[in-house]
Parts: C-alpha cells; sequence; structure tokens
C-alpha cells in the first residue's frame, strides 16, 4: 500500500528533504547536530510535514520511535497505558540514541484528561523516552504540555510561502516525471497554489488526476473553487433552503476559504453598514472553524446570520 499511495512512497526520510521554513530547518538540524531529541510540540495546519520531520528526525538519529494517533481516541487510553508505557518504560537495546521517542499525532483531538495523562508520562519516563506531540491547533493543547515542551510553530507565513510553493511545485514536477505521468506545468502549479500549504493533500489530489494518464487543463473544472455568485444571490433573496443545498454540493471546498472568498466580495455585493457587519460575522466563524465538531453546520451557522441580519445591493 506504501508503495501506491505517493504520499508514502515519496515521504521524506531525512529532516534536509523536508520542504520547510528556513528557521523550522535549520532548528531541526541542530537538533541532529546535538544528537538529542527534546520534548517537542509541532503546531501547524494539516498536510504542512509535522509527522515527516519528526519521523525524519528519529530516523537519522537512529531512535527507536512509535506513533500513537491521537484521533482515534477510543482506543488511545489503552495504547498508552499499555503498549506505549510499556515502550517508553524500556531501554533501546539495539539503537544508539539516548532515548526512545513517542510520536503522538493529532494531540489537539485528545481531551485535557488525557493530555494530563501524557503530562504525567513525561515526567515518569523522562530518563530514557521523550515525547512529539504533533497538532493543527495548539491553542487546544494544555498549558502543563506547553511548558514541559519545545514549541514549534510549521505555520507559513510571509516572505516563505512563495519560496515554499516554488520547492513543493518542483518536488511534484519530480514526482510526475518518476511517475511517468505527462502534466502541464501551468495545471500543476494552479493544484499547489489551490491546496497549499497542505503537501499532503496536494499530492494526493495529483495522484487522483493522474489516473486519467495525464494533469492537463482537462482537470481546470474539477479544479475551480467554489463559485459564491450564486450564494450571494440565494442570501440576497433570503432561500434558506438554497443556502443549504449549496453548502452542502461544495462540503469539497475548504469552508474558511469560503468565507474569506466572500469577505473578498463585501464592497461589490453588500451596503456600507452591513459590510462591517458581515466582517465581524465572517471573523468569528472563521475562528470557531478551529473547534467546531460539524464545519458543514458552521459555515451554514455563518452564512444565515449574514443572510438574516446584513443587507445586499
Amino acid at each position: 500500500m506504501n508503495d501506491f499511495l505517493w504520499v508514502e512512497k515519496y515521504r521524506p526520510q531525512v529532516v534536509e528533504d523536508c520542504i520547510l521554513p528556513t528557521e523550522v530547518k535549520t532548528t531541526f538540524k541542530n537538533f541532529i547536530e546535538q544528537g538529542e531529541i527534546p520534548n517537542l510540540l509541532l503546531s501547524g495546519t494539516a498536510g504542512v510535514g509535522k509527522t515527516t520531520i519528526a519521523k525524519a528526525l528519529c530516523k537519522q538519529l537512529e531512535a527507536d520511535f512509535y506513533v500513537i494517533n491521537g484521533s482515534d481516541e477510543g482506543r488511545f487510553l489503552d495504547t498508552v497505558r499499555n503498549q506505549a508505557k510499556n515502550f517508553a518504560s524500556t531501554v533501546s537495546l539495539t539503537s544508539e540514541s539516548r532515548h526512545k521517542v513517542l510520536i503522538i499525532d493529532e494531540a489537539d483531538n485528545t481531551t485535557p484528561d488525557v493530555q494530563l495523562l501524557l503530562r504525567a508520562s513525561i515526567e515518569e519516563f523522562q530518563k530514557n523516552c521523550r515525547f512529539i506531540f504533533t497538532c493543527n491547533f495548539k491553542n487546544k493543547i494544555i498549558e502543563p504540555l506547553h511548558s514541559r515542551t519545545t514549541v514549534i510553530d510549521f505555520n507559513v507565513r510571509g516572505k516563505y510561502k512563495a519560496d515554499l510553493a516554488a520547492k513543493f511545485f518542483e518536488r511534484c514536477r519530480d514526482i510526475l516525471t518518476k511517475e511517468e505521468v505527462r502534466f502541464n506545468d501551468k495545471v500543476v502549479a494552479e493544484v499547489v497554489q489551490k491546496y497549499f500549504p497542505d503537501f499532503r493533500r496536494t499530492l494526493n489530489e495529483l495522484q487522483r488526476y493522474s489516473t486519467t494518464g495525464a494533469i492537463d487543463t482537462g482537470i481546470l473544472a474539477t479544479l475551480g473553487d467554489a463559485n459564491v455568485e450564486s450564494l450571494v444571490t440565494y442570501l440576497k433573496d433570503k432561500k434558506f433552503n438554497d443556502v443549504k443545498k449549496w453548502v452542502q454540493q461544495n462540503l469539497d471546498s475548504d469552508p474558511v476559504s469560503i468565507m474569506r472568498k466572500i469577505y473578498d466580495n463585501l464592497s461589490k455585493t453588500m451596503t456600507g453598514p452591513s459590510v462591517a457587519a458581515a466582517v465581524l460575522i465572517i471573523a468569528e466563524y472563521q475562528y470557531k472553524s478551529a473547534f467546531v465538531v460539524d464545519q458543514e453546520i458552521n459555515l451554514l451557522a455563518c452564512l444565515t446570520q449574514i443572510m438574516v441580519e446584513c443587507e445586499f445591493k
């Protein structure tokens, strides 16, 4: 299966090959030079390479590591109490590294009670085990874990965006060439731009599109962002059922991106006072999107409030 999935087949095995902001990569290179892995909290949006670099760091330092997925909380507690505890409490007989490493993936999907258990584990096994936590939202990680880890932010900002997108574009071209998939540079660039900085999603989409035999202009219609023009018409006419249907039909699009697209067109679609009101509504629901269980309901709630409280031209 790993040979089939491009995200696994081409997962970087060393820190140098990971596509990351310079400062973040330098930090991990320093860990390698020191031959030491501290307890880490890696924070950033989905698909930016948090788990990849955690594994690459362990492999380069030849540290035994064990990965637990925090999303599967039904089995998570038992895993921590049994397998993980057994792993962390024993000294490695084959590795040259000073420590074993437990990688807790998607730690922000665990409850505060579970995180308190993990805090206790950090203290209990500090002599021979290190912990690396990955999360999309570090504000969902309790403060006691923050204080016991080195927090590294993977979110891509400012001057790094264009550079990282260009590097990932070249990585995608290289992968497509190795997979003998014909491709159009402009189309590949559009796929990268649409999903950046989610590298995992980008590769998955390219692999999906490649089943047609080529990554060319034929997929551009599929790539198109959600069209908000019809949505604005439904909001203006107070057609709730049509708004709901539109949301259901556009679930594949990122809800936060949809809110952003509405925000970008406010001055064209609304009167003065309503623009200000809509900005506050959008800001509130974009923030909530980081915590809600159901993104569809959150987006529909945002659009419903805009429909009720704002006046359209």
